[in-house]
């Protein structure tokens, strides 16, 4: 089996097609409006993956041991001298939110690095400190036969951090990645060290899953892990408007389906007019299962592809081309779980100083959601936002979680953009972002807490209708409000 994961073998080796069309045809881009997000110098400002976000905060403290008695009382500590100084409090992992969630204004903000990992193969859980990224998960799982239940699709984040958010992945049929954390430990805002699990502190556990760092500064977590396998694709043309319910069958209907995710073509001529559908299931033989590698030539080739699609339909229809036609001819032989898994977000990292890449989420019924690609080809092309990918996932029901994206069966639709670093872009982004949650939100649907601000506050109240309740639970358990983030302040403290 290559070496090579499947994903960066169709963006990489269509970087042919992408290079030539780019100089081609490559024209001087418009000068940027008046640029944001630059940091102003000073040693203490922080800023996240929007690269929009500069944040100045009064302490940044950086957590790599495993916590101990000491590290204990030493975090217990800056919590109480916080406190006493009306200082807010956040804790990080990698930062790849993108509006400000993760940094504590003129306050601590703490990055966790962990990368201990102890495996329980009895129970099939492994327990490992809240900043442990995906990758060094997927590493020790790797050599002993097993994978991450469910996570993100790029390996750059740590475990706490998507568990604070709540996030989901390609893994099915679960549902978002809290659903598979067994227990952890939190220190409240009293400096109380405390157990949350579904039978301890049940109602601290779902309020903190998907709870954006509010309610405490989680330690360690133990997690579900599943055994790894050697997986094969099957890809299927689908008509976008009919993709939900064709991708919920193919999930549900079909059996030992264990990956799977969509994408749609985003060239301007034929705006979400085509979707493809690949699922994995395991091959008959899952003997000598290989190491997943980590990211090789081809994953950063891959990049060329990706923005050489920036402004230019050709480099748009040859990717299409590529990952709806040959690459399944010559690109679809097996892989495994772990290795779909191993990808950083920095394989595709946009590297102009004036341009930043920027994810929206939309989640839609699987009836509904042909009914949202409509107006998708309505919002999206009206607005000056250079569309360069959309990903479709299964997401399984959340009932736990006190601020679910996912009461019942959704299609997540996952849209990175690349936008002008300026003012000019940013309220061109903040007019489609309103427009397109609008629409998400007239469909019973709703959007994703992790990224640019952009929503108006009754859209947050309609769109989570645990927000007023979670609201309330905050100020009970942080009665002095320690732990603060863009978000709280900008929706949730109003809520």
């Amino acid at each position: 089996m290559s070496k090579t994961t499947r994903r960066a073998f169709l963006l990489g080796t269509g970087a042919i097609l992408g290079g030539w069309a780019t100089r081609r045809y490559y024209t001087d881009p418009i000068p940027a409006g008046t640029l944001i997000g630059t940091a102003d110098g000073k040693p203490l400002t922080l800023n996240d993956a929007s690269e929009l976000s500069p944040t100045p905060v009064a302490k940044h403290i950086t957590i790599t041991d495993k916590f101990d008695a000491a590290s204990i009382d030493a975090l217990r500590k800056e919590l109480k001298e916080a406190t006493a100084e009306r200082r807010p409090v956040i804790a990080s992992a990698a930062r790849h939110s993108m509006g400000g969630q993760s940094m504590a204004r003129m306050g601590t903000t703490y990055t966790m690095a962990h990368e201990w990992i102890e495996l329980d193969k009895t129970n099939l859980t492994y327990r490992t400190g809240s900043g442990t990224r995906w990758s060094t998960v997927i590493a020790k799982l790797d050599v002993e036969g097993f994978s991450p239940a469910v996570m993100q699709s790029n390996n750059d984040f740590g475990v706490a951090s998507t568990y604070s958010v709540n996030a989901h992945g390609w893994p099915v049929p679960f549902g978002p990645m809290g659903a598979t954390v067994k227990s952890l430990q939190m220190m409240l805002a009293d400096g109380q060290l405390i157990t949350c699990s579904r039978e301890e502190n049940a109602d601290i556990f779902f309020a903190a899953m998907g709870g954006y760092g509010l309610l405490g500064i989680i330690t360690e977590m133990e997690i579900e892990m599943v055994p790894n396998a050697r997986l094969e694709p099957t890809f299927t043309q689908v008509d976008p408007l009919n993709f939900g319910p064709t991708f919920v069958q193919a999930i549900k209907g079909t059996p030992n389906v264990q990956m799977a995710y969509g994408r749609m073509d985003i060239s301007i001529d034929r705006f979400l007019e085509d979707a493809m559908m690949i699922t994995y299931r395991p091959t008959s033989d899952q003997s000598d299962i290989p190491q997943a590698p980590g990211s090789g030539w081809l994953s950063k080739r891959a990049r060329d592809i990706f923005r050489a699609q920036l402004g230019s339909d050709i480099a748009k229809h040859g990717r299409w081309w590529f990952e709806s036609s040959l690459g399944p001819m010559i690109g679809g032989g097996d892989t495994t779980r772990n290795t779909l898994l191993n990808e950083p977000v920095i394989t595709l990292d946009d590297r102009d100083p004036t341009r930043t890449d920027i994810l929206h989420e939309y989640f839609i019924s699987p009836e509904n959601f042909g009914s949202f690609i409509s107006a998708c080809r309505e919002i999206i092309p009206s607005s000056y936002q250079e569309l360069l990918n959309i990903t479709l996932r299964y997401v399984q029901p959340d009932n736990e979680s006190w601020l679910s994206y996912a009461p019942t069966d959704r299609i997540a639709a996952v849209m990175l953009f690349s936008q002008e670093k300026s003012v000019r872009a940013e309220e061109d982004a903040r007019r489609m972002t309103e427009n397109l949650i609008d629409a998400a939100l007239r469909l019973g649907g709703t959007y994703y807490l992790p990224y640019r601000l952009h929503a108006r506050q009754d859209q947050i109240i309609s769109g989570y209708a645990g927000l007023r309740p979670f609201a309330a639970k905050k100020r009970a358990m942080d009665p002095g409000n320690l732990f603060r983030n863009a978000l709280w302040d900008s929706y949730i403290a109003k809520a």
